[in-house]
């Protein structure tokens, strides 16, 4: 099922992200984008002192950055 695979996917970035979140690419809006391997999805995230901040898990498909208004 491809839910489930996304489901799996989804959970490897959190993972990955949380290990070492400095380790993905600045992004725009004073962000961090973490691109999924298999879909076509970004985790979008922030960094503040000692949190990660999840954004969005944008579609490569949709307008970059459509996501920024949203708050903190």
């Amino acid at each position: 099922m491809a839910a489930a695979g996304f489901v799996a996917e989804l959970s490897h970035a959190i993972q990955q992200v949380a290990e070492t979140p400095e380790r993905w690419p600045r992004y725009i809006a004073n962000t961090r984008r973490y691109i999924f391997p298999v879909y076509p999805f970004s985790l979008i995230y922030r960094l503040i002192p000692k949190e990660v901040t999840v954004v969005a898990v944008a579609h490569a498909k949709r307008k970059p950055g459509y996501w920024i208004s949203r708050k903190d």
